[in-house]
């Protein structure tokens, strides 16, 4: 026994090495018009997207871990221009956006890598990837079109980061993951709106990106008639490439909650395959999480889960997870037959050469011999996770947080009119390069004592035209109101009552964006912030008597003072007491910074903030922005599914969906290593007036695993590394109902299989059950029912 041991060791150690030999040679990736071919072997490639700004590196190996373990060959990333060049010239790849550092991650676990360099992502992602200062160069005039001005910092940027890449030897190439590259991205949707100019830019996009000379193909996401040597669906030389199988859909304020079921999502990736698909990724695989101000739409959600396999915390997503995962098998298990046969469809009405299957609808069977159905896209035999939220236990914590507070300095703004530059006009808050959410436009309206719009001062108003995000008005130094609209809205019109008095009145408007437009024909040129015009509008009589501000002298104000130089929210300025106070901490109040200490929660789940009661603004823990949030912001009443699911016919971002009436989101992941042992601070800013005695850190865990097996398939039930406490519930038969609310069917197991299952499960991390009438016993079924085992397990 210890020859054999040892034995095996040298066996494992002389593979590990071949490994690490074989991922140092130069590889050939090319294609032919049925897959992807790695030193002339046509391959089934199965990939995931995971952004790595979504996620933190702490969590980069565990992802792509369970990414390899849930059947991937591939990650799947773009790379985001603003991130790493959010000013001309000065380049950021540290912390989470370390592209070199997550590309080694994946290398390690032995996955392949999908670069879609862009650099227009889309994405959901801020200004869709694109630096806002490039907005404003000289002579830009639009993006993604023939431009000099952005086509030489397109290139330049493209080129950064493939020398970058080849001076790690991260290409095939050289021996590295990267397989494939993509250059644009989602053009074909919008070029005919660029004419001409659209046509020849697309092809220099071609020519720039093969001049870089990477050694592996280039593609083009969404480009019908892409150029030589791009990959397009309209040349017999290219395979079939999906870039994009959503997983769910993102959310937005105001959004409902999105949902695609495992059961849809497996039937589009058999179908994809039936049809001689040999590539395709899932977007998202896990989507993370928009961290700081990178969330774009505008009013997009700080969580991007995406009802995504992994989900933002790093949970296997079960079903979807595990469902996926034995799809993958089995695609693996034909790859010769599915990449080297031929491609035919045969309609075999309702019947197969004397066959019987059961085939639910909107599902595909796949049966490799032709004969015996391995598995089949509806029938789930993976375990269902809860996910419940936990107290944080560590110290005191039980105990409601102790806060401090300390009012925004707003009156230089909204008394004085103080700011940074003035013009004569009203500007974009775009011109600002985006460094803040908020811009300050200020103004004096120097009313004489016979100006005619005084005789309608009993019942003026001030109109503004704003961009449709948030703007607060202040007049005179008194607050008037607050706006703002739903995601979707381009403009919004604010019209309130104001009261103004001879001479100067100080009229100071707060602009707040949500993240800037990501998607669309020319969606560089939306406008942001207070367009105009701004209008006093009085009325005397029948009579409405208009005065314009808009070509006033402005004065600018680019950002808030708490932000300053981080003056509150980093590590070393929340520590220090100077200015906060611990007295009469104020409730619904405007313009608020809090603060508050709190003790790392124990073990190692991940962690959560609840910010329930608080109105929208950011939080911060230790000087690492969490993002936006915004818990009173309620999702739409309708539209939601309050039954099971119909999942059937093509998939939308509406179906399936759940949460109406609740906040779009009250939870707001921290990630772990963003948190010290011992003592950590808490800041949140708070915009419109908030209650932080109802907040609180808790852990995610899986406090519930329903597993589920049809006949003759093999339940298998884990806690993710937590032992099972509780059998709840358990059944051979026909059983309704879903995960904790199961309910007996009309048939089921002559015996009582409750005791068995909790002899098989109970106080052991995980347990594995065949789902049979030799392992459980004969059932009351009648002939022809669809039989299978489920169990409600607590952990």
């Amino acid at each position: 026994m210890a020859t054999l041991k040892h034995c095996s060791r040298a066996i494992l150690l002389c593979l590990i090495l071949q490994t690490l030999f074989n991922l140092s040679l130069a590889y050939r990736v090319s294609h032919d018009g049925r897959a992807i071919t790695i030193d002339g072997e046509r391959k089934i490639l199965l990939s995931g997207s995971i952004h790595y700004p979504r996620s933190t590196p702490g969590m980069w190996p565990d992802l792509i871990k369970k990414a390899k373990e849930g059947g991937l060959d591939a990650i799947e990333t773009y790379v985001f221009w603003n991130a790493h060049e959010p000013l001309r010239r000065q380049y950021d790849f540290t912390g989470n956006l370390d592209l070199i550092r997550f590309i080694k991650t994946i290398q390690d676990q032995g996955l392949y890598v999908i670069l879609r360099i862009g650099p227009y992502v889309c994405a959901e992602w801020n200004y869709g990837g694109f630096p806002v200062w490039l907005h404003n160069m000289p002579g830009i005039e639009e993006l993604r079109t023939t431009n000099k001005v952005f086509m030489n910092e397109m290139q330049n940027f493209t080129t950064l980061i493939v020398d970058m890449a080849k001076k790690e030897k991260l290409f095939a190439s050289q021996g590295g993951p990267i397989i494939l590259a993509q250059i644009e991205n989602e053009y074909g949707n919008v070029m005919s709106d660029y004419g001409d100019a659209g046509k020849s830019y697309i092809n220099w996009c071609a020519k720039m990106a093969t001049s870089l000379d990477i050694g592996v193909p280039w593609i083009m996401c969404q480009e019908s008639d892409a150029p030589s040597p791009m990959f397009t669906p309209n040349n017999p030389n290219s395979p079939k490439i999906w870039t994009e199988n959503w997983t769910g859909w993102f959310k937005s304020w105001g959004g409902k909650d999105p949902k695609r079921t495992a059961e849809d999502l497996a039937f589009a990736v058999a179908r994809f395959f039936q049809f001689g698909g040999t590539f395709q990724n899932y977007y998202m695989y896990h989507g993370g999480t928009n961290f700081g101000r990178t969330s774009g739409g505008p009013y997009l959600t700080t969580s991007y889960d995406y009802d995504a396999p992994i989900d933002e915390y790093g949970h296997l997503n079960q079903p979807k997870w595990g469902h996926l995962r034995e799809l993958h098998k089995l695609l693996k298990s034909m790859e010769k037959t599915l990449t080297y046969g031929n491609v035919t469809n045969t309609d075999y009405g309702n019947s197969v050469s004397g066959s019987s299957y059961n085939l639910p609808a909107w599902s595909v069977s796949i049966l490799p011999d032709c004969k015996t159905e391995e598995f089949n896209t509806a029938k789930v035999n993976t375990q269902t996770n809860v996910k419940v939220k936990r107290p944080n236990q560590a110290g005191n914590d039980q105990a409601p947080l102790q806060w401090k507070w300390r009012p925004e300095m707003i009156n230089d703004f909204v008394v004085r009119g103080k700011g940074h530059f003035a013009l004569n006009t009203l500007i974009d808050q775009k011109s600002t390069n985006d460094v803040s959410d908020y811009l300050w436009y200020m103004t004096n309206a120097d009313l004489k004592d016979d100006d005619p719009i005084l005789s309608g001062s009993s019942n003026m108003t001030l109109r503004i035209n704003s961009s449709g995000q948030v703007l607060h008005a202040y007049v005179n130094g008194n607050y008037v109101d607050s706006q703002w609209t739903k995601y979707g809205a381009s403009n919004d019109l604010f019209e309130r009552p104001v009261k103004l008095t001879r001479g100067k009145n100080q009229i100071s408007l707060l602009s707040a964006t949500v993240g800037l437009q990501n998607y669309g024909s020319k969606f560089d040129m939306v406008p942001n912030g207070i367009p105009g015009p701004v209008l006093l509008v009085g009325r005397a009589g029948d009579e409405t008597i208009i005065k314009d501000l808009s070509s006033h002298k402005w004065t600018y104000k680019v950002g808030l003072y708490g932000l300053d130089d981080k003056k509150f929210y980093n590590a070393k300025a929340a520590n220090s007491e100077r200015g906060w106070s611990s007295k009469n901490v104020p409730l619904n109040r405007r313009m608020t910074w809090y603060k508050t200490t709190f003790e790392a929660p124990l073990e190692n789940d991940p962690v959560v903030l609840n910010l329930q009661g608080m109105g929208k603004g950011f939080a911060w823990v230790n000087g690492y922005n969490l993002g936006r949030y915004w818990p009173t912001y309620l999702a739409e009443e309708d539209g939601c599914s309050t039954e099971s699911c119909d999942y059937r016919g093509p998939y939308g971002s509406d179906k399936c969906a759940y949460n109406c009436g609740n906040p779009s989101q009250i939870w707001y992941h921290v990630p772990r290593s963003w948190i010290k042992d011992g003592v950590n601070t808490l800041v949140l800013f708070e915009e419109f007036g908030g209650n932080p005695s109802q907040i609180n850190f808790q852990t995610v865990v899986v406090g519930t695993a329903c597993g589920q097996a049809h006949e003759n398939k093999t339940m298998e039930l884990t806690c993710h590394g937590r032992r099972i406490s509780e059998i709840k519930y358990a059944s051979f038969g026909d059983p309704q109902g879903a995960c904790g609310a199961f309910k007996k069917g009309s048939c089921e197991a002559e015996i009582d299989v409750l005791p068995l299952i909790e002899k098989q499960c109970v106080g052991k991390k995980s347990c594995s059950i065949e789902a049979s009438e030799a392992n459980l016993g004969a059932t009351s079924c009648a002939a022809g029912t669809v039989k299978r085992l489920v169990v409600e397990a607590l952990c």
